[in-house]
């Protein structure tokens, strides 16, 4: 399922969005939020059923050897390991992935030379030759290598990236998501199951109602929000603090004020990782400083109230 913090990650860039492209519209803005978060678990599931593609391409592969007028020793008997890797069969026959993948017009037709660039990329890697030389076949061996797979060819792949581009815009960012939720999804898997255990978009309803109160509650606040950081970066030249600054610290306080049973340590943990990877260099350290203070006064006026879970950790 798509995580808390990607949910928060896509709250700010949809802010982000909202207010550079000088909408008008909270609900436009709103929808594309929730069509990026569809398009990300679209991408999981599209990745899922990479590893296939590039199975069915080996399998191709070896088939056309065995044609050949004058086939070596080895193409007249190759090495099926990994054709017949039974984690791939799994995901081959899965009726829940290829329904929803129909459903979506979704797959990698479109995309041979990428198929055949995972494919060569992994055929030459160590971790492949270790395992089709390794005599034992369990079913262990076969997540492993799809994992394999995964984390290194997939996850070094330039040419993934541009193809991920020319098919959604939304894809864009999302590559290193989607793949560890590909990753959860291999870890939950069993020899004895009969279906893969997908994992669904949210973690629970109350996932999709986070992501839409934190994206209204912060932009319908926002200029209230503002108000508080300025008072604590009076100091600072106004230039020198990002705009995603901004956004990452109202985004924040917005939750601090709206949902209850967050605890504060969670949210303000949350936002200081996300400006490591959204922001500029050291903003991490000065939106801490900032939300600190934001935190001392909204307490001292009564303002954040905690219940429940939220009130761990305080």
């Amino acid at each position: 399922m798509l995580s808390r913090r990607l949910l928060r990650i896509k709250a700010v860039k949809a802010l982000y969005s909202h207010f550079k492209s000088e909408s008008d519209s909270l609900i436009v803005s709103e929808k594309n939020l929730m069509l990026s978060i569809d398009k990300t678990y679209e991408l999981y599931l599209q990745m899922l059923w990479l590893v296939v593609e590039v199975a069915n391409y080996a399998e191709n592969r070896i088939e056309l050897g065995r044609r050949k007028h004058l086939p070596t020793p080895e193409e007249l008997n190759p090495n099926t390991k990994f054709v017949d890797n039974r984690v791939v069969a799994a995901l081959r026959e899965s009726d829940a992935l290829t329904d929803y993948l129909q459903r979506k017009k979704l797959g990698w037709v479109q995309a041979p030379e990428l198929v055949k660039k995972l494919y060569h990329a992994m055929v030459e890697s160590d971790y492949y030759r270790k395992y089709m030389d390794a005599p034992a076949r369990s079913f262990k061996e076969d997540v492993r290598l799809v994992e394999s797979f995964y984390t290194r060819t997939v996850g070094e792949s330039e040419a993934l990236e541009e193809a991920l581009e020319e098919q959604s815009i939304l894809w864009a960012d999302d590559a290193d998501f989607a793949v560890i939720m590909v990753l959860r999804t291999l870890d939950d898997m069993r020899a004895s199951q009969t279906d893969v255990p997908l994992l669904p978009q949210y973690k629970s309803e109350d996932d999709a109602v986070f992501v839409k109160e934190l994206f209204r509650k912060t932009l319908v606040g926002y200029g209230e929000y503002i108000g508080y950081i300025d008072k604590y970066t009076s100091n600072w030249d106004v230039e020198r603090i990002a705009f995603m600054d901004n956004l990452i610290m109202a985004a924040a306080t917005a939750e601090l004020l709206s949902f209850p049973s967050i605890p504060i340590k969670v949210t303000l943990d949350e936002y200081i990782e996300i400006a490591k990877y959204y922001s500029t260099p050291g903003s991490s350290v000065f939106i801490n400083g900032v939300l600190d203070k934001i935190v001392e006064e909204l307490t001292a006026e009564g303002r954040i109230r905690k219940s429940g879970r939220g009130l761990l950790e305080q």
